[in-house]
């Protein structure tokens, strides 16, 4: 596979587990990293970009997600919305260091987005929280094998 290609599949890998999307970007990182064709700190910075602006797609939906609150498809009940928004007023901007996590990350930066979390904070923790992850796992990774 060509550089060009690994950060291709790295960083779209990246973006779209960062999404409400089903998706893994774990193996598609440590086997990266594994080949060892590529340098270490570039395929940590393209994973951590990849999932940052999933992560903002996220948010930007966020943005605008209420607009669309009353209508019949919606696909989060007024119930779910507010407990997901009392959840966020409750431990703040704060909890995007946990953006990282299954299952709750994604959700919680449609949450900050919907919330109005101003976009600067919220690069820096979301930031911090996916490098950390990816750091993680770099070193888990290349430690057992």
């Amino acid at each position: 596979m060509t550089d060009l290609a690994t950060y291709a599949a790295l960083f779209l890998s990246a973006l779209v587990a960062a999404t409400l999307m089903p998706m893994q970007s774990e193996a598609v990182l440590a086997g990266a990293l594994l080949a060892g064709a590529q340098p270490f700190w570039t395929l940590i910075a393209v994973a951590t970009a990849g999932n940052v602006l999933g992560s903002l797609v996220n948010w930007w939906l966020g943005r605008f997600i209420e607009h669309f609150r009353e209508r019949r498809w919606f696909p989060v009940t007024p119930a779910r919305l507010e407990q997901a928004q009392g959840w966020y007023r409750r431990y703040g901007r704060w909890s995007l260091l946990l953006s990282w996590a299954p299952i709750i990350g994604d959700p919680l930066t449609m949450v900050a987005g919907l919330l109005r979390e101003p976009l600067p904070v919220f690069l820096l923790l979301v930031t911090l929280a996916k490098l950390g992850r990816y750091l993680a796992l770099a070193a888990a990774t290349l430690a057992l094998f």
